[in-house]
């Protein structure tokens, strides 16, 4: 039976912001020198992740607390193809789509005439207007906000712009209808990469966001590798904010994922009703809970629940199911500041068939550093595109070879 036609799934994770090693352009961003886990690793005194480990992570680079491993699944590094540190770019080029130029960002705030454009449209003022932290905006504007009515409105280094209310000031359905609005406003040179609703909770002093969020993504600019599924008839399940980067573009079902535990849960009851599809999941908390608030032991600690998640889904894989882990940019704890940073994506993939060769139970660890991979598959390097191609091949047996990326060996 071929790919076309066999019952054979993939399963894409991204742990969000969990880059592994500045670019060679990174210092053009600011970025210079940055890993986000090796420096991660480094303030907690080492990570604990034995299946990261055995699938090959510490084969990739040096990481405090991963050894490298002697019977690796497929690992290695990937880069992008395009402009951009942002979860928008990164998981956009995962699927085969790379950006000419780099989308807007404002770094001054926006301009006085977009903000009045958009206070037209969303029809209430707007307070802030700058690059913040999403928590330190709330905490700043947020008893403005309650007395006055105005939206917060605030970006970040990214193409992004944020509109936060209160929901009992302005209710959750308001606040998505405005950020629609504010999304239409956004044409031509100010058409950003996402606008994201961030409703919160709570009294002064002790504003917290909500599981609330919303993304209204740029609609894809060019084909992506969803779309190839879409047409060869294969379902593609989006977890988490997938549906919503890719404005739901080749994505068949949507499912939640705001914290990771729930992604998770939901890969899994997907899997268990499915023969045949992509499950394609964004990890978030590595990036919104704890990155960006350079929290290094809650960072640590998802880690660690990935880790002995991995554990069990990588046993109850079939031996044609294609599990691909990686990443879309970083957050590097030891790199100034609270935003992304311009990294390497790790990669790691095994088949079921693969896994059960190389599992612990029969391989064994050499000491950090070393070069030696064994008797596990090779080392991969590319562009983040041949995760799609990859997927495409696995699934379907097809190429796309207008799409940029090309598919590895498992």
């Amino acid at each position: 039976m071929d790919a076309s036609t066999s019952p054979r799934r993939a399963i894409v994770l991204v742990a969000d912001a969990c880059g592994v090693g500045a670019l060679p352009d990174a210092e053009e961003y600011g970025d210079a020198g940055t890993n986000t886990l090796a420096h991660l690793a480094q303030r907690v005194g080492g990570l604990r992740v034995p299946t990261l480990a055995a699938l090959g992570l510490g084969s990739i680079v040096a990481i405090e607390g991963v050894p490298a491993a002697a019977n690796p699944a497929l690992h290695g590094r990937l880069h992008p193809l395009g402009p951009g540190k942002d979860s928008i770019t990164g998981h956009w080029e995962l699927m085969g789509v790379v950006l000419e130029r780099p989308l807007p960002t404002y770094p001054q705030g926006f301009p006085r005439e977009l903000v009045a454009r958009l206070a037209a449209a969303t029809g209430r003022e707007l307070i802030c207007n700058a690059p913040r932290n999403g928590i330190a905006a709330i905490a700043e504007f947020g008893a403005e906000h309650v007395r006055s009515g105005a939206l917060i409105l605030y970006t970040s280094q990214d193409s992004v712009l944020q509109l936060a209310a209160h929901v009992d000031v302005v209710p959750p359905r308001e606040l998505y209808a405005a950020c629609v609005a504010a999304r239409a406003t956004l044409t031509g040179e100010h058409a950003v990469g996402r606008v994201i609703a961030r409703p919160f909770e709570g009294r002064e002093g002790a504003f917290s966001r909500t599981d609330g969020r919303r993304d209204l993504a740029l609609m894809p600019p060019s084909r992506s590798y969803l779309q190839e599924l879409d047409d060869a008839g294969v379902e593609v399940h989006g977890v988490g904010k997938i549906h919503d980067l890719f404005a739901g573009v080749g994505v068949t079902r949507s499912h939640p994922g705001a914290t990771n535990a729930g992604a998770l849960a939901n890969v899994d009851a997907v899997l268990d009703r499915i023969d045949r599809g992509l499950v394609f999941a964004n990890l978030i908390e590595t990036d919104q809970t704890y990155g960006h608030r350079k929290d290094v032991e809650g960072f640590a600690r998802a880690l660690r629940e990935l880790d002995a998640y991995l554990a069990g889904a990588l046993e109850r894989l079939r031996d044609d199911d294609l599990l691909i882990v990686t990443a879309d940019h970083g957050v590097d704890p030891a790199h100034p500041g609270s935003d992304h940073t311009r990294e390497y994506a790790p990669l790691l993939a095994a088949s079921g068939r693969l896994w059960r060769t190389i599992s612990p139970t029969r391989a064994r660890t050499h000491a950090q550093g070393s070069s030696r991979t064994g008797r596990g598959a090779h080392r991969h390097d590319g562009p983040l595109a041949d995760v799609g191609a990859t997927v495409l091949r696995w699934l379907t047996g097809r190429e796309a070879p207008t799409l940029p990326g090309r598919a590895f060996t498992i």
